[in-house]
């Protein structure tokens, strides 16, 4: 299994690290304080984390949705919150031109699930030398997922996620298959699981993605007793007046309380894996 750091923040060597922040950078006093306090929980709870927000949403429901302000007003903020919180940063890019830019100040690049199989951005990510997660599209099978590894490490990527986030189930529905897991590990690479996105209802309110961020706690709990390697969760202080993924975004106020209970849930698998069992 490959493992490897970023910034201190362990993947796939027995550790069980986060992915957390906002859909969108909003603006630059959301962001600080949401990474000050993501970060505070983090650290009360010893867990790891990179601090996750987007620069543009490129694939929203409706021309009218908000996208964010921009990539040179995202990354600057980004770069802020690297500084002045001390955390590593991961934002999308959806374009092979972006990836050198946002690598810059990126510690981890992210490939959306709908353009996972698009070759000319997963090398241009590559190329950076920075850390690339890919979240599987929804609709892709969770074995078809290798090829992604592999155009990774043919562009010489040698720091590779794999994300799971549920796949297209009837109209404005996702479901996770489960199988998605040890699957995708079996292809060396850590894995992560997006709960927050697993739970989109696609397209759900006419010009917006509806979700159900009530399931969030029930999916996380499922995803770290599969082994997973990470978890990914999008996180807001006020998810009703989010301007994008508002309906499936985990309440603030809720992380503290879901990690204390992920990570002892991750060291009793981790313990469990342990056990030898007798003849």
């Amino acid at each position: 299994m490959q493992s490897f750091s970023i910034n201190g923040v362990s993947f796939g060597a027995g550790k069980l690290s986060f992915l957390l922040g906002p859909c969108v950078v909003e603006s630059a006093d959301h962001a600080m304080f949401m990474a000050q306090e993501i970060n505070d929980i983090c650290s009360s709870v010893g867990v790891g984390f990179v601090y996750k927000s987007s620069f543009d949403k490129a694939n929203r429901s409706s021309i009218e949705s908000f996208r964010g302000d921009g990539m040179a007003f995202g990354l600057e903020v980004l770069a802020q919150v690297k500084k002045e919180i001390g955390v590593p940063v991961i934002t999308d890019i959806h374009e092979p031109w972006q990836a050198e830019e946002a690598a810059e100040v990126a510690d981890m690049l992210q490939i959306p699930a709908f353009l996972c199989r698009q070759t000319d951005l997963l090398v241009a990510a590559a190329k950076t030398g920075r850390a690339v997660n890919v979240k599987k599209g929804q609709f892709l099978a969770p074995w078809d997922a290798k090829n992604i590894v592999d155009k990774l490490q043919n562009a010489g990527c040698e720091k590779i996620l794999l994300t799971e986030r549920g796949a297209s189930f009837g109209y404005n529905n996702l479901v996770v298959d489960l199988r998605s897991f040890p699957i995708m590990r079996s292809f060396g690479v850590p894995v992560v699981f997006d709960v927050t996105h697993s739970l989109q209802l696609p397209g759900g309110l006419g010009k917006a993605t509806g979700g159900q961020s009530e399931y969030i706690e029930y999916f996380a709990r499922a995803g770290v007793a599969c082994g997973v390697d990470a978890v990914f969760m999008e996180v807001h202080d006020n998810p009703a007046k989010a301007p994008s993924d508002g309906p499936n975004q985990l309440p603030l106020g809720r992380l503290a309380p879901l990690l204390q209970k992920l990570k002892l849930i991750h060291e009793l698998v981790s313990e469990a894996a342990q056990v030898k069992v007798a003849d």
